[in-house]
């Protein structure tokens, strides 16, 4: 299955289980690979045909920005549901990552993946 890769996006959310992570947002990392049939995108060269992948990372940096979840894992599983609304989308692989969850750490970093059939 062919993929678009979103690296890197930056969002800003309350996230976290200790009173001053629920007081104020901090930085999260979103990774999305979108697995996807892009051979009738990539014959036409309509974007119609496409993924419209602008738009889906509008949608994610929305919802990640306004969500206030305690665990990566629920943003992560959030997020990957919120993909695999687009009809086009066969599954997506999530990466949340935190920066300086830990000391010493430069982040710590929940990964899933999810396919159309298991939403």
């Amino acid at each position: 299955m062919d993929r678009i890769l979103i690296n890197d996006l930056r969002a800003r959310c309350i996230l976290g289980t200790n009173p001053e992570e629920r007081r104020e947002r901090q930085d999260v990392l979103i990774n999305l690979a979108i697995h996807a049939d892009l051979r009738h995108a990539g014959r036409s060269d309509r974007l119609e045909d496409a993924v419209d992948y602008r738009a889906l990372k509008k949608r994610v940096l929305a919802f990640a920005e306004n969500s206030q979840y305690y665990l990566e894992e629920a943003l992560a599983e959030a997020l990957a549901a919120l993909c695999l609304e687009d009809p086009a989308v066969q599954q997506v692989d999530v990466r949340v990552d935190k920066p300086h969850a830990l000391r010493f750490a430069r982040s710590v970093a929940v990964e899933i993946s999810r396919r159309r059939e298991e939403n």
